[in-house]
């Protein structure tokens, strides 16, 4: 192996070093969106299981008294209810950062 060949591969090998981390600069954001989605989606299925219990308390039953599957409706149920009830609440924060009322 001679010393054009050697440098060959050792450019090569740079090139792929730095298009890796390249690589890995760009997917940085698109890394921790999904990291923050996760989160929130965490957190309002926290929020959803706690609503269900207090649903569950109120009607005098417990978690025993249904399948998995319609404890899966109920807290799917309550979840829809929390993301519409941030939606609601981000529209009328961003409704009175411009200065509309929206109680009009």
């Amino acid at each position: 192996m001679g010393i054009k060949d050697i440098l060959k591969e050792k450019s090569k090998e740079i090139v792929n070093i730095a298009s890796e981390g390249a690589t890995k600069v760009f997917d940085y954001p698109k890394i921790k969106s999904n990291q923050l989605k996760d989160l929130i989606n965490l957190k309002i299925r926290e929020k959803a299981i706690i609503a269900t219990k207090a649903r569950l308390v109120e009607n005098h039953k417990t978690l025993d008294d249904f399948t998995d599957e319609d404890l899966e409706i109920i807290i799917a149920d309550e979840e829809r209810k929390i993301i519409d009830d941030l939606k609601t609440k981000s529209l009328a924060v961003a409704l009175a950062a411009l200065g509309i009322n929206f109680f009009v």
